[in-house]
C-alpha cells in the first residue's frame, strides 16, 4: 500500500509547485501600496501658464531617489531640474525650467512606499494646448521582469523557510521531544534555516534593482546594495540575518545536546530552548512586521505584534503540520499518537489565534465591505479566507483518525532495540570463533533489517495511521497553495488605499472638468491633505464665484477620501498674489454644515495667478497647509 503511496506523494507536490509557480509568475509587478491620490497640475488639465514645479501627492509617505520625479517635454527631453523634495505631508515635487513652451508634457515617477513596495506611474498635463508627444506612459511599472519574478519568488521561499523552520522546531520541542534524534526530522528544520536564510541573502541582493532600475546587471552592485543597507527593508533583512544566526545556535542545540540527555534532564533545557526559541521566532516574525503592511497606515503600533502573532501562528500551524507529515511518511521511528494528540492541541489554539488576528488585519486593509469583491487585495483575501476554511476542515478529519490512532504499532518497535542488542551480541561474541562466526553474524543482522521492515510493514497497514497520512497530506498541499496565495497578498495594494486612490481620482475628474468650464465665472480647486494624525486624510474643495476681481462668494468643502462629508474643528483660506507682492489675504469662512464653510464678498483685488492656501485642522494638535495656484479674474 505504501509502495504506491509514494508515487502519488511525489506527483501531487509537483502539481502543487506547478500551481504556485503560476500563482507567483501571474502576479505580475507588485501593486503599488502608496497610490497616487493628486496631483498639480492635475492628470490631463490644460494650464494657461507654465507652472513652477510639478507636485505630487500620495497615500502615504514614500521614499525619493535622485530620479524619482521626472517631467518630459514632447520630445522625451527632461526639464526637471535639481532633486526631487518634500512639499509637506505625503506632497512631493520638484522644479521644472521656467518658460516651458506650450504643449503636453509627461510626469514620471518611481518612489518606494513606506511598506518597502516600489510604486511606478505616469501622467500627462499640458501647457497652453495638447500636443503629440513621444513619450509613452503605458510602460511605467515597477517591480516587474525577471528581477520582480525573482524577488517575488525569493519571498515566497523565505515564507516558506520561515514556517518550516519555526513550526518543524516547535512541534519537535512540544510535541514530539524522541523527534530530536530522528534524521529526517533534523533535515527538515535545517532545511528551513538554509532556505530562509538563502532567500534573504537573495532578497538584500535584488533589492536596489527591484526598487530601481529593474536591470539583473544591477543586482551585484555595491553602490546600490549600500543604499538598501540604509533603507528601513535593509535593515529588516539584515536583522533576519543576524537573528538566523541565533537560530543557527539553537538548532545545533536542539539536535545536539539536548536529544543526548535523559528524560529527566531535558526538562530544565525545554524551558530555557522553549523561551530563547520564542524569542527568536518572534523577532524573525518582527523583521516582516516593521517593514511592510503592518508597519504603515490605520493603528500601526497596535497592528505591528498582532501581524507577529500571525505569522507565529501560522509558522505554527502549518509548519508543524510539515514536521507531522515527515514524521508520518519518512521517519523510521514511529510517533506515538500522544504525540500527534498534542500538536492537534498545539494546531488548534494556533487556528483560533489566526482567525482572531486575521480579522484584526482585513478590517484594518480593507476598510469596508464592499472592497472585498471591488478591489484585487478584497478578492485575493476572499481567496485566502476559502483555502484556510478548507484546510480546517481537513484538519477536523486529521482530529477524528488521530483518535482513532493506536499505539499498538508503537509497542512493537519498542521491542525493536531489543532484538537489535540480541543481533548485536551475536555478531560481538562470534568474533573469536572465525568464519563460522561472521557467518552467524551476517544472518543476524539480515534476520534484525527483515524484522524491521515487518514492523513497518505492520505499522503502515494500520488503516487509522494510514488515514491520517491521508488527511496529512492534503493538508499539506492545500497550506502550499494558502502560502502562495499568502505571498501575492502581502504585494498587492490593500483595499483600503485602493478605494482612497479611486475617491481622490474622481475628486480630480470632478475638479478638471469644474476648471474646462470656467467660462461660466466659476472656479473649483480640490486639494488632497494629511494632517498626520489619527483619521487625518481628506480632501478640501474651494469654491469661488464668479472668481473675478471684485467681491465673490467661497465655499469650502471638507471630505474624507471615501467622499462623506468631513467635520473638523478649523478651516482657514489665505490668498496670495506673489508676482505683486500682495497678501496673504486670510479668510476665516464661518461653518455652515458639516464639511461645508462659507464666506461671502470675499474681496480681490486684481486679476492674476493667486495662491490658495487652506489651512486644515483635525485634532487639537494636527493640521496642514494644502496649496493650489489658479487664474483669478
Amino acid at each position: 500500500m505504501t509502495q504506491t503511496i509514494a508515487p502519488r506523494v511525489r506527483t501531487l507536490v509537483l502539481l502543487l509547485l506547478a500551481a504556485c509557480g503560476l500563482l507567483l509568475t501571474t502576479a505580475g509587478p507588485a501593486s503599488a501600496h502608496a497610490a497616487l491620490t493628486g496631483s498639480d497640475p492635475q492628470q490631463g488639465v490644460v494650464v494657461d501658464k507654465a507652472p513652477d514645479q510639478v507636485a505630487l501627492t500620495f497615500s502615504e509617505k514614500v521614499a525619493l531617489s535622485n530620479d524619482s520625479l521626472r517631467v518630459l517635454d514632447p520630445k522625451g527631453k527632461a526639464v526637471q531640474q535639481g532633486k526631487p523634495f518634500e512639499v509637506g505631508g505625503t506632497t512631493y515635487g520638484v522644479k521644472v525650467h521656467s518658460g516651458l513652451p506650450d504643449g503636453t508634457y509627461t510626469v514620471t515617477y518611481q518612489v518606494v512606499s513606506a511598506d518597502s513596495h516600489p510604486v511606478a506611474g505616469a501622467y500627462t498635463f499640458s501647457v497652453g494646448a495638447p500636443s503629440t508627444t513621444s513619450v509613452s506612459v503605458s510602460g511605467e511599472t515597477a517591480g516587474g521582469g525577471v528581477v520582480g519574478w525573482l524577488y517575488g519568488f525569493g519571498r515566497y521561499m523565505s515564507y516558506a523557510g520561515f514556517i518550516v523552520l519555526v513550526g518543524g522546531a516547535a512541534f519537535v520541542l512540544g510535541c514530539w521531544q524522541r523527534g530530536a534524534g530522528v534524521k529526517p526530522m533534523q533535515r527538515l528544520v535545517v532545511g528551513g534555516w538554509l532556505t530562509l536564510t538563502s532567500a534573504t541573502l537573495l532578497l538584500l541582493l535584488l533589492r536596489g534593482s527591484y526598487t530601481g532600475s529593474g536591470k539583473v546587471g544591477d543586482v551585484f552592485d555595491l553602490d546600490l546594495l549600500g543604499n538598501v543597507l540604509q533603507t528601513k527593508a535593509g535593515a529588516a533583512l539584515v536583522s533576519r540575518l543576524l537573528l538566523l544566526a541565533a537560530a543557527a545556535l539553537f538548532i545545533s542545540v536542539l539536535f545536539g545536546a539536548y536529544d543526548k540527555r535523559e528524560d529527566e534532564e531535558k526538562r530544565d533545557l525545554t524551558f530555557g530552548l522553549a523561551i530563547g526559541g520564542t524569542v527568536v521566532a518572534a523577532g524573525l516574525a518582527a523583521s516582516w512586521a516593521m517593514a511592510e503592511h503592518a508597519s504603515v497606515g490605520l493603528q500601526a503600533g497596535i497592528a505591528m505584534p498582532v501581524d507577529v502573532v500571525h505569522l507565529l501562528a501560522v509558522a505554527t500551524w502549518l509548519g508543524g503540520l510539515t514536521a507531522l507529515l515527515v514524521a508520518l511518511y519518512r521517519s523510521d521511528a514511529p510517533i506515538e499518537s500522544a504525540a500527534v494528540r498534542r500538536f492537534s492541541q498545539v494546531a488548534f489554539g494556533s487556528v483560533v489565534a489566526l482567525v482572531a488576528t486575521g480579522v484584526y488585519q482585513s478590517w484594518r486593509q480593507l476598510g469596508s465591505w464592499s472592497a472585498f469583491t471591488g478591489t484585487r487585495y478584497g478578492q485575493l483575501l476572499l481567496v485566502k479566507i476559502g483555502l484556510v476554511a478548507l484546510l480546517v476542515g481537513i484538519a477536523f478529519i486529521s482530529r477524528r483518525w488521530t483518535a482513532q490512532l493506536a499505539d499498538t504499532v508503537v509497542r512493537q518497535n519498542k521491542r525493536a532495540p531489543q532484538k537489535e542488542r540480541v543481533a548485536a551480541s551475536a555478531s560481538g561474541s562470534g568474533k573469536s570463533k572465525g568464519a563460522g562466526s561472521k557467518r552467524a553474524a551476517q544472518l543476524a543482522r539480515q534476520q534484525a533489517a527483515m524484522d524491521t521492515a515487518r514492523q513497518k510493514r505492520t505499522r503502515d497497514a494500520d488503516p487509522h495511521r494510514f488515514g491520517l497520512r491521508r488527511s496529512v497530506l492534503a493538508e499539506a498541499g492545500v497550506a502550499v497553495v494558502l502560502l502562495a496565495v499568502t505571498t501575492v497578498l502581502t504585494q498587492t495594494e490593500p483595499g483600503r488605499t485602493e478605494e482612497d486612490a479611486k475617491a481622490a481620482k474622481t475628486a480630480s475628474s470632478s475638479s478638471s472638468s469644474s476648471d474646462a468650464s470656467g467660462t461660466s465665472g466659476a472656479l473649483t480647486l480640490d486639494m488632497s491633505f494629511d494632517t498626520g494624525g489619527t483619521d487625518g486624510k481628506g480632501v478640501v474643495t474651494v469654491d469661488f464665484d464668479p472668481a473675478r476681481v471684485g467681491g465673490n462668494e467661497m465655499h469650502v468643502y471638507v471630505q474624507r477620501p471615501n467622499g462623506r462629508a468631513f467635520d473638523i474643528p478649523e478651516v482657514k483660506v489665505a490668498l496670495t498674489l506673489e508676482a505683486k507682492k500682495i497678501g496673504p489675504l486670510t479668510v476665516t469662512p464661518d461653518r455652515i454644515a458639516t464639511g461645508h464653510w462659507s464666506a461671502s464678498n470675499v474681496q480681490i483685488p486684481m486679476a492674476g495667478d493667486w495662491k490658495v492656501a487652506v489651512t486644515v485642522r483635525t485634532s487639537d494638535i494636527d493640521q496642514t497647509t494644502v496649496s493650489k495656484n489658479a487664474q483669478i479674474g
